[in-house]
C-alpha cells in the first residue's frame, strides 16, 4: 500500500491545493509526473543558485561535510528527482516530507545546498521519508543504486542525517500543511516572475535551440549519478 498524502489524515488544506500539486490519489499509470516533483526541484535549485553565487562573491567554500562530491553530477536536481521517483515507487508525499526533512538538515548544520551536495542530500532525506510515510519501500542497498553511489556510503550518508536531526523523522499533520502551501506560493510566485522574462526572451528571438531536451527522460536504473 502506498500513502499518500490522505495518510496524514488531514483535511485543513484545502484538497485543491493536494491536487494541484499531485499529493491526492496519485495513479502510476497517468501520464507525466505528479506536480510536486517539478515544485520540489525549481525551490532546491534555485537555493543552489543562490548559494553558489554567494559562495563566489564572498570566496568562501561554506561547510564542507561527507555529502560533499569532489564534482558536480551529470544528473540536474529535476532530473534526479524524476529519477527517485521512477525507481522508489514512493508516494508523491515523501517529497514534501523529504524536503522538510533537508530543511531540518541545513537549519541545524549550518550547511549550504551547493551542486555538491545537493544529490547526496536529496537521496538521503528522501530514502529516510520514504521510510516514515510509507507502508513499503525498498533497503539501502536499491536505493543506492538508484542514487548512483554505493550501499557503504549511503549507510553511512542516513547515520550522519539523522544523527545530524537527532533521529527525529516525525511531521505533523500542520507541519506537513504548512510546507505544502509555502511550497505552492513560492512556485506560484517565481512563474508570475519567470513568465514576463519568458515572453520578452521570446520575443527577441533568443530562444534556446535545445530546449526540448530540458526535461530529457533518465533511463537505466543502474545508470551512475555521481
Amino acid at each position: 500500500m502506498i500513502m499518500g498524502a490522505e495518510g496524514f489524515g488531514t483535511k485543513s488544506v484545502n484538497s485543491k491545493t493536494y491536487a494541484n500539486m499531485g499529493l491526492s490519489e496519485y495513479d502510476r499509470g497517468d501520464k507525466g509526473n505528479p506536480k510536486i516533483l517539478w515544485i520540489v526541484a525549481s525551490v532546491v535549485e534555485r537555493s543552489v543558485q543562490k548559494n553558489e553565487k554567494a559562495l563566489k562573491g564572498s570566496n568562501k567554500r561554506g561547510v564542507v561535510t561527507v555529502f560533499h562530491g569532489t564534482r558536480a553530477p551529470v544528473l540536474t536536481v529535476q532530473q534526479y528527482i524524476e529519477r527517485i521517483f521512477k525507481y522508489s515507487n514512493c508516494s508523491p508525499s515523501c517529497f514534501v516530507v523529504a524536503y522538510i526533512y533537508l530543511e531540518r538538515f541545513l537549519s541545524l548544520t549550518h550547511c549550504l545546498l551547493t551542486s555538491l551536495n545537493v544529490h547526496r542530500l536529496l537521496i538521503t532525506s528522501t530514502m529516510l521519508a520514504v521510510k516514515f510515510v510509507d507502508d513499503d519501500c525498498y533497503n539501502n542497498a536499491y536505493y543506492a543504486k538508484v542514487g548512483g553511489i554505493t550501499t557503504t556510503e549511503l549507510n553511512k550518508l542516513e547515520m550522519k542525517f539523522l544523527e545530524a536531526l537527532d533521529f527525529r523523522l516525525h511531521v505533523s499533520v500542520e507541519n506537513f500543511d504548512k510546507y505544502c502551501l509555502q511550497l505552492e506560493k513560492d512556485t506560484t510566485e517565481k512563474l508570475q516572475i519567470d513568465r514576463p522574462l519568458r515572453i520578452f526572451a521570446w520575443g527577441k528571438g533568443l530562444v534556446n535551440k535545445n530546449i526540448s531536451n530540458c526535461s530529457p527522460t533518465v533511463g537505466g536504473y543502474t545508470c551512475r549519478a555521481f
